[in-house]
């Protein structure tokens, strides 16, 4: 009995022990589960505040990793190839130890265009506005979501961004051309890339010597590829359009051949100017023309009237040797005071409010004079090139300056002679230096009178001749500004050129009459286009087309009436198709309209 009441009590204390232990391990299981969801909670916080450290915009770093975890990365692009494309992505992430952009997918994943393996032939888009540069082009790495659980938390990027390469930020003239008014135009085709929105820059180059230039483009200080290091392994742009729109660049720099005007132009100066103008509120700069629509003091009126000329002077290479003299020149030859301006000397705004009020601005060829698009309406340009360099083979700001719409006039000016140049063999080859070259190529350059046309970059002969130091020959200069200006440039009486279109003609009709088994007439009469009632249009013709129905070849004629009858030519018993179109002022064509069928 007393066996049975100790056996019984040895039950019982076990299982109290059992209950215990059991006891003790639940609460030790839920203390790991609450300091696991503690640790994570503090870990999501940790991120939220990291992402806080981006921008001030609020974000929900729950709601963000669960929406990249169940949805994945979406994309839709506009453009048909890799040189026109700009893509909008949700989620696109960037893991900085590998340096390649993710694209995450999931049952809810859009990947539009979805292009397979054609995506690396030979790139998804350019992130430049420079075409199809292998330098600048743009992919990404696939995963499946689910490999999140495996990868470093990700930051997420709240802004809005806009994600590119700046080509050469150290050139003014790429600065411009390349990066800040493709840049500018790629915000304004979408509208959730306003003020607010965040640049990130990828190409790989520290700020530059312009880096305040680019801080003009949005309010949000930009992204280096370098500093997104500092915010993580892994991370994640909840809204970003990657790549830049190509239609604001006029000038290719000669990578598959010689330079030159881009074959294709699809900016006018109006929309250069556009951006300048837009340029110089953020510096807060008013123009002269801003000054006469608020009525400006006696004080102003008196600074406009003080027309002036700038001269650019450089101090390290390409140096106008007699600058004073060439300033004096200028200062007789248009009556005018001049004004020099240096970038190395000065501060940006300060150089552009002086070129924007100029009559004239002079410089030696140099990515300086992308400042022109500054200029006013009505001034002139003067480039001037050193010995052996042919101001026709390299033209970026003559095809700026002759934009339609820009309304500048262009002059250059070549030195053709070599007693009148001070070269610098001995120094680097970047800079024109040719001592590292073989004795027989340094003497084929050294007599060379006309530097061949060739590719980009890195050419010795022209850069051996490009940054040779000039003696301006006064004289010859005078002669090619008055030939090239023929009459003073007038800031005041310029007014922005036309570039209105017509619309169709209306009710084209043809009547036809036969004379003769040999002969026919064809009688074509059209009313004008409905926008030319509105208008004030100097010039108005029209042109019309007539092709023998089987043929392959037409009959143009420029007519200034709007009817006309056509013997010529014209057989009896045969249909003839006819096009009509109005013309402005020579040169702004207007649609055809529907093509006539005409039968004799």
């Amino acid at each position: 009995m007393r066996a049975s009441v100790a056996g019984c009590r040895m039950s019982v204390g076990a299982l109290l022990n059992g209950l215990l232990v059991s006891v003790v391990a639940a609460l030790l299981w839920k203390y790991s589960k609450l300091s696991e969801h503690a640790a994570l909670l503090e870990e999501e916080l940790h991120m939220t505040r990291q992402s806080q450290e981006l921008s001030q915009a609020h974000i929900d770093y729950h709601v963000a990793l669960q929406a990249l975890q169940e949805h994945g990365t979406r994309m839709v692009c506009t453009g048909k190839m890799h040189t026109d494309r700009v893509c909008r992505f949700d989620y696109l992430c960037y893991c900085s130890e590998a340096e390649e952009f993710v694209f995450f997918h999931s049952n809810s994943s859009v990947m539009l265009p979805n292009l397979g393996s054609r995506r690396f032939q030979p790139a998804l888009l350019d992130l430049s506005s420079v075409e199809d540069h292998n330098t600048q082009y743009f992919n990404f790495l696939e995963l499946p979501a689910a490999a999140l659980k495996f990868m470093p938390k990700p930051v997420f990027v709240p802004d809005v961004t806009l994600i590119l390469n700046r080509f050469n930020p150290d050139n003014l003239m790429h600065v411009f051309h390349d990066d800040l008014i493709p840049a500018f135009y790629t915000m304004k085709q979408y509208s959730d890339l306003d003020d607010e929105a965040r640049l990130v820059f990828m190409e790989g180059w520290s700020e530059g010597p312009h880096f305040d230039l680019y801080r003009l483009l949005s309010s949000k200080q930009p992204l280096l590829k370098e500093q997104l290091k500092n915010f993580g392994k892994l991370m994640c742009f909840t809204k970003s359009y990657v790549g830049l729109s190509k239609m604001t660049t006029w000038y290719q720099y000669g990578f598959v051949q010689p330079q030159g005007p881009k074959a294709n132009m699809l900016v006018s100066g109006n929309e250069i100017r556009q951006f300048a103008r837009a340029l110089m509120e953020k510096m807060n700069i008013t123009t002269n023309v801003e000054k006469e629509k608020d009525g400006g003091s006696a004080e102003d009126e008196k600074e406009r009237k003080d027309d002036y000329v700038v001269v650019f002077s450089r101090s390290t290479t390409r140096l106008i040797l007699n600058e004073a003299e060439l300033i004096m020149a200028l200062a007789q030859e248009f009556q005018m005071r001049v004004v020099t301006v240096s970038l190395e000397e000065q501060p940006f705004p300060s150089i552009v409010q002086v070129i924007s009020g100029a009559s004239v601005l002079v410089s030696m060829h140099g990515a300086q004079l992308i400042t022109s698009l500054f200029l006013p309406r009505g001034a002139a340009l003067v480039e001037l090139f050193p010995f052996a360099v042919n101001p026709e083979q390299y033209t970026p700001y003559k095809t700026l300056a002759t934009l339609p719409g820009m309304d500048l006039h262009y002059v250059s000016w070549r030195n053709t002679k070599e007693e009148n140049t001070i070269t610098h063999p001995d120094r680097p080859w970047e800079q024109g230096g040719i001592a590292h070259l073989e004795k027989e190529e340094q003497e084929r350059i050294l007599e060379s009178r006309d530097v061949p046309r060739h590719l980009c970059c890195r050419n010795p002969e022209w850069l051996f001749r490009i940054y040779q130091d000039t003696l301006v020959d006064i004289p010859s200069f005078l002669e090619a500004l008055k030939e090239g200006l023929k009459t003073k440039p007038s800031v005041k009486k310029s007014k922005p050129a036309s570039t209105v279109h017509p619309g169709r003609v209306r009710q084209p009709q043809c009547q036809t009459s036969v004379q003769t088994t040999n002969e026919a007439k064809l009688t074509v009469s059209w009313q004008i286009p409905w926008n030319l009632k509105y208008l004030k249009v100097r010039e108005v013709k029209y042109e019309v087309w007539i092709q023998e129905q089987g043929e392959n070849t037409y009959m143009p004629y420029i007519l200034p009436q709007q009817n006309y009858t056509f013997s010529e030519n014209i057989k009896p018993f045969t249909t003839y198709l006819v096009w009509v179109r109005c013309i402005f002022n020579k040169n702004l064509l207007g649609p055809f309209a529907d093509v006539l069928m005409c039968r004799t």
